[in-house]
């Protein structure tokens, strides 16, 4: 490729991803074939069981495909040597419980995410503190998730999946457990970061609303992509 040619390639992009578990008796993906082109928000559905969890760590490469390829920027994940270093890099994880560390603070969680980075120890604080911001907890940042609320515990989630400037966002379920003014706030960082980052969101979903607040939904049965 010239330094004239733009790359055209989606974001992500899976081929006849196959996941089998149980000794080969259980396919929790059966041939999945995805493509999501950058900036976009996708939503992923079914019910529960059909595998799309399993997509999204095989996407985040905390699990390996059984067969199949995937790609994710310009990483093939089959290839992949070092997947903690990718992960930090370029990928973003949301979760329905957000696992945040007790003993810190909403700050300290943010900033836990870069250690191991470049970034030295004022810089990671300072990009702590302005992610919060954006997030806007500011007022809220010496308190520890126990003195949060749901929703608020989420957004310092959503903070620290971005604090190493991830290309991709993956949430599973990060609306499950709040309440509707909750899930409206989220999503809302949700559209800002696809529309001024251009942040590429994989969202997965059991919520017809949620899933409405996307690009496009794909929807899942027994393993593979089916139509709505």
């Amino acid at each position: 490729m010239s330094e004239h040619d733009v790359d055209t390639r989606p974001m992500i992009e899976t081929h006849d991803v196959k996941k089998i578990y149980a000794d080969g008796k259980v396919a929790a993906l059966d041939g999945v074939d995805l493509s999501v082109s950058a900036g976009e928000f996708v939503a992923i559905t079914g019910p529960s069981g059909c595998g799309k969890s399993t997509l999204l760590s095989l996407l985040a490469a905390l699990d390996g495909p059984t067969s199949g390829t995937i790609r994710v920027g310009s990483y093939e994940l089959q290839q992949l040597k070092n997947a903690d270093r990718f992960r930090r890099q370029e990928v973003g994880l949301v979760f329905q419980l957000h696992n945040l560390l007790p003993r810190l603070s909403a700050l300290g969680n943010v900033e836990i995410a870069m250690m191991g980075s470049d970034r030295p120890r004022a810089e990671r604080a300072r990009r702590a503190q302005s992610l919060l911001r954006d997030v806007g907890l500011t007022d809220l940042s010496d308190r520890r998730p126990t003195q949060l609320s749901g929703g608020e515990r989420q957004r310092v989630a959503v903070a620290r999946a971005l604090a190493n400037d991830p290309s991709v966002l993956y949430a599973d379920e990060p609306t499950g457990s709040l309440d509707s003014k909750s899930v409206s706030t989220v999503l809302g960082l949700f559209e800002r970061l696809r529309t001024d980052h251009g942040v590429t969101i994989v969202l997965v979903t059991h919520d017809v609303a949620v899933a409405a607040s996307a690009d496009r939904t794909v929807h899942m049965l027994d393993g593979r992509i089916v139509e709505p």
